[in-house]
């Protein structure tokens, strides 16, 4: 669970209230592709039960998932049956279909198939925690979080969110940081980073299970590259790697015996209490380490 972060605030004016957004995702349920649709969207049940909850609290945390269906249909496969089509028409009348018919051809090349065309399955889980204004996305893709807050937005009346924006960016952190050598307090720099050049050559270091207190990783941001990625932990606790972004991807719970023994089997609400309950923490000291939030959040 949360392996990648998307952070969001909460928008202040919004009420929490646990059965109206209940009721609000059960109008947009997930729901498998029809015949001739490329791709469907819709909430499930987090605990992933059939005819279960669409959102789940534990300890005061909300928990949703997103789930989408999309059909694959191979770029080649579609081609030839328009090739096949093609040719009829030039057997049958002895002309060559132009461009825009060609056009039309695509179009019902991909109904023919679609039926025919295997789908894949993906789920995102989404945290809400009311008391505090955050809504996290489980994912990595920008465009797949925009759809669902779309979706939350569309669902609950007066819900809004935005970015969060730190008054120092992710990148010129990481720069000072790389260049001083020393991460922000309760955190340590791990051994990843990725540096690009913003000149037009676009260059690209990369380091991977090196040490980074080294003389040429500075040197190398002195000379203007900057910093993209960096892995990071805190507190001993949970490592990641921060974006420039400022998203956290590989997100990773360093366990003690005792948090093993708690997570044991399939526990959904250990998982969540344990995974919210870190993030929690480390969320509001990686802001202050970037300055702290906009005044506009």
């Amino acid at each position: 669970m949360f392996k990648n972060l998307i952070l969001y605030r909460i928008a202040t004016g919004w009420k929490p209230d646990l059965s109206a957004l209940e009721s609000a995702l059960a109008a947009t349920p997930f729901v498998a592709c029809g015949a001739t649709q490329e791709q469907s969207g819709g909430w499930t049940a987090p605990r992933r039960q059939e005819h279960g909850l669409l959102v789940e609290s534990v300890g005061g945390q909300w928990v949703l998932t997103w789930q989408t269906e999309k059909r694959v249909l191979p770029a080649a496969v579609l081609a030839r049956r328009v090739e096949e089509k093609v040719q009829q028409i030039s057997a049958e009348s002895g002309r060559t279909p132009g461009r825009r018919e060609r056009r039309d051809l695509k179009d019902e090349a991909r109904l023919d198939l679609l039926p025919q065309a295997f789908t894949q399955r993906s789920s995102s889980d989404v945290w809400i925690d009311p008391e505090a204004g955050w809504l996290a996305i489980g994912s990595s893709n920008q465009t797949r979080a925009d759809a669902i807050t779309t979706a939350l937005v569309e669902a609950l009346s007066g819900f809004s969110v935005h970015l969060v924006d730190t008054q120092t960016s992710p990148q010129t952190a990481m720069s000072a940081w790389l260049l001083e050598q020393q991460a922000p307090a309760g955190f340590t720099i791990d051994n990843e980073c990725e540096l690009k050049s913003g000149d037009a050559e676009k260059a690209v270091v990369r380091y991977a299970r090196h040490p980074l207190d080294i003389a040429e990783v500075p040197e190398h941001v002195r000379a203007g590259k900057l910093p993209t990625r960096l892995a990071m932990t805190w507190q001993g606790r949970v490592s990641f790697v921060l974006t420039e972004g400022l998203q956290l991807r590989r997100i990773a719970l360093l366990e003690t015996e005792q948090q093993e023994r708690q997570r044991s089997g399939d526990d959904f609400d250990a998982d969540v209490a344990l995974v919210t309950g870190e993030l929690k923490g480390l969320l509001p000291e990686l802001l202050a380490a970037l300055g702290g939030e906009t005044a506009s959040a």
